[in-house]
């Protein structure tokens, strides 16, 4: 594979942003979230993985999905991308132990808030659920790899029971 040396890890608090067609960003989400950016025009994009909805004290903090929105956004701006033009896809935000509170779905509820209020369209994505995620973004075209993880996930070659809307590939 072309990325074999060119693949990028986004862990939780950090974003990764690239106009290289070789590159792939990559992350695995339970209840985090992951915002995939990208400008179809200028071909870049990137991708965030924050933590939780909403910071209490330090609204900088990038593990919080506002500051990990708008440092992302920002990054992409500064590289050469147009607001008017970046689309995004969202995924993860699932419930992984029922007995506490649904921390997944208000980090996807806050990620949609978010670009909403930014006016950025969310074209696709994959939210909320029981299941993890390993998530495989090519930044320059927007497309993006999504694998089901854990007890409740179909093999890869199955198709997932929660329908997947947009340019996301299945493995």
């Amino acid at each position: 594979m072309v990325y074999r040396n060119k693949t990028v890890h986004v862990v939780q608090g950090e974003h990764h942003v690239s106009d290289d067609p070789e590159v792939v960003i990559t992350t695995v989400l339970g209840s985090c979230v992951a915002a995939c950016i990208y400008d179809p025009v200028c071909r870049i994009g990137g991708m965030n993985h924050f933590l939780l909805p909403l910071a209490k004290q330090d609204k900088s903090d990038i593990r919080y999905a506002a500051a990990a929105i708008e440092t992302l956004v920002n990054s992409l701006l500064r590289n050469g991308a147009r607001r008017e033009r970046l689309e995004a896809k969202l995924f993860g935000g699932a419930r992984m132990i029922p007995s506490l509170p649904d921390i997944g779905r208000q980090n996807a509820e806050a990620a949609k808030r978010i670009l909403q209020d930014d006016g950025i369209r969310i074209v696709s994505g994959d939210l909320c659920g029981a299941e993890a995620r390993r998530i495989r973004f090519w930044p320059t075209s927007g497309r993006v790899q999504m694998q089901l993880l854990g007890d409740e996930a179909p093999p890869p070659v199955e198709t997932p029971r929660r329908p997947a809307t947009g340019d996301i590939e299945l493995f």
